[in-house]
């Protein structure tokens, strides 16, 4: 099998990094945080050998691809208008589009706002979530000795100096401590951080690396971000009121192509204050969703703790959607 090639792609006024591999119908896959292109390795081959065009970017402020200096170029408008771009570029009508982590929110919002150009969508980890009544982060937890991890990333500068001090440490243990290999011990108070302390601080050391993280997959990622920083991936982060105001015309809007959702029964995510409410009524926001699939012991990398059932889950799906037409 060969391996996927990469190149730069000019999409909505910026350059991203593709990696590509396969023939076929186009499937987009966008990752999330703090990742690469590289969070789909395992998927690239396997939707090629099944007859697919699978496309991975380094997403806006990732990687080898541009890294806007100004905040309030990382909205979602913006990161919806990259793919539409890719698509552009790629010169294909249409593609069904996968995402995983904050990559998932791009997917759904793809989804939602351009079904003409993505005619189903895959979500890992992160279900679609409609627009909440009030500001985001008016809603997030917060307490007298600590605040919700999104809450700590909003000020530019604060999580960067923390982060950044030793990328391979970093980013080693936020891999780890949200795996399913990672004890459960933060269930009371999952993704708070201290006031006066950092993300870091609650994050177990792993006593080794988990059995889907080679030495090399660490040291593609932590050799990424020694060269770029996070300010990029926080950016998304920093935007998380302001696409809110922007999806302010979309609110009670549903993805109406067809869907598929996946998570790990272990992700932190699906954890999260009033997520058990939301996936129990995710099919009244996306009614073309096919299927929940809850792997079991599985953390929050989905695609990279389980490629095996998270090929096989999409593969199927992506067959389906032929099947039909």
């Amino acid at each position: 099998m060969s391996k996927p090639t990469q190149r730069m792609v000019e999409t909505n006024g910026i350059r991203l990094n593709v990696a590509e591999q396969g023939d076929g119908p186009l499937v987009l896959l966008c990752h999330g945080f703090p990742e690469s292109w590289y969070s789909w390795r395992h998927q690239l081959g396997a939707l090629a050998a099944a007859g697919f065009h699978a496309v991975a970017p380094d997403m806006r402020g990732y990687g080898r691809s541009d890294r806007p200096e100004a905040v309030e170029e990382y909205t979602l408008f913006h990161l919806v208008g990259d793919m539409v771009g890719l698509l552009d570029a790629l010169e294909a009508p249409t593609a069904i589009i996968a995402g995983h982590d904050w990559g998932a929110v791009v997917a759904w919002h793809a989804a939602l706002l351009r079904p003409d150009r993505f005619q189903a969508v895959i979500g890992l980890s992160v279900p679609f979530r409609p627009r909440a009544k009030a500001r985001p982060t008016s809603l997030m937890p917060r307490t007298t000795d600590s605040q919700f991890y999104q809450l700590y990333f909003q000020q530019p500068g604060i999580a960067e100096a923390e982060l950044e001090r030793d990328p391979r440490t970093t980013v080693r243990a936020m891999l780890y401590a949200a795996s399913g290999d990672a004890p459960n011990t933060n269930a009371g108070g999952i993704g708070m951080v201290p006031h006066g302390g950092g993300f870091l601080q609650a994050v177990e050391a792993p006593p080794g690396l988990p059995p889907w993280l080679s030495q090399g997959d660490l040291d593609f990622y932590a050799g990424e971000f020694q060269r770029t920083g996070f300010s990029g991936g926080l950016n998304w982060y920093r935007n998380i009121d302001r696409n809110w105001e922007l999806m302010a015309p979309f609110a009670g809007a549903r993805i109406k192509v067809p869907a598929l959702y996946i998570a790990g029964d272990r992700d932190l995510v699906v954890a999260f204050p009033g997520m058990d409410q939301l996936l129990a009524n995710l099919g009244n926001f996306v009614p073309q969703l096919r299927d929940m699939l809850m792997l079991p012991g599985c953390g929050h990398w989905t695609q990279q703790e389980r490629p095996d059932e998270v090929n096989a889950a999409m593969i199927h799906f992506l067959r389906s959607l032929r099947e039909q037409r």
